[in-house]
C-alpha cells in the first residue's frame, strides 16, 4: 500500500508540463495527499482557473501514483486560497533562474492583503546578470509569464510573474 510519503515522492517526479525543470510540488500547486488503503487523493490548486495545463497535470498525477502503487487516484480542485507564486520553493527559483525564467521577485501578497501595486520592476538577466533589461510585452509564452529582453547581450528571457 502507498503511503503518503512514497505519494509525495511520486509526485516530486511529475514535471510542470510548461516548465518542465520543476515539479508540480516544487510549484506548490499539490496541496494535499491522502491515502486511505490504496486509494489516493490529490488536492491540487491550479495556478489559475484558466490554466491549460491542469487536465494534463491530472494525468500525470494519476499516472505517476498508479505506477508508484496506488489502487486508485482521485484529484480534488481545491481554489481557495487561490494558488500564489509565493508558494513556489527557493529551489524551484533557482531551477526557473538556471533554466532562463527569472521567478517572481518578492512576495505576491502578505497575507490578507490585496496590494494593488503601480512599480517598476528591474529584472537581472538570468544570463548575464545585467540589469539593463526591458518588458517586450506582458505575456510571454503563457499568461503567468512576460517576455523582456536584455540590452546587454540582446538574449530574449521570460518572467515569471508573481500572482
Amino acid at each position: 500500500m502507498l503511503t503518503e510519503t512514497e505519494a509525495w515522492q511520486a509526485l516530486d517526479a511529475v514535471p510542470d508540463p510548461e516548465i518542465p525543470v520543476v515539479s508540480v510540488t516544487e510549484l506548490g500547486i499539490i496541496r494535499e495527499v491522502r491515502c486511505n488503503d490504496g486509494a489516493v487523493t490529490v488536492v491540487v490548486t491550479p495556478t489559475y482557473s484558466g490554466c491549460p495545463a491542469t487536465e494534463v497535470i491530472g494525468l500525470a498525477v494519476r499516472d505517476a501514483l498508479l505506477a508508484a502503487g496506488a489502487r486508485e487516484v482521485a484529484m480534488e480542485t481545491r481554489l481557495h486560497p487561490a494558488w500564489t507564486s509565493d508558494w513556489i520553493g527557493e529551489a524551484a527559483r533557482e531551477k526557473l533562474r538556471a533554466y532562463g525564467i527569472v521567478p517572481p521577485e518578492g512576495r505576491a501578497a502578505p497575507a490578507a492583503v490585496q496590494p494593488i501595486r503601480f512599480m517598476r520592476r528591474t529584472l537581472a538577466c538570468p544570463r548575464c546578470g545585467s540589469t539593463d533589461t526591458e518588458r517586450l510585452t506582458e505575456f510571454g509564452s503563457t499568461a503567468c509569464k512576460a517576455t523582456w529582453r536584455c540590452r546587454a547581450c540582446l538574449e530574449p528571457f521570460e518572467y515569471f510573474k508573481p500572482i
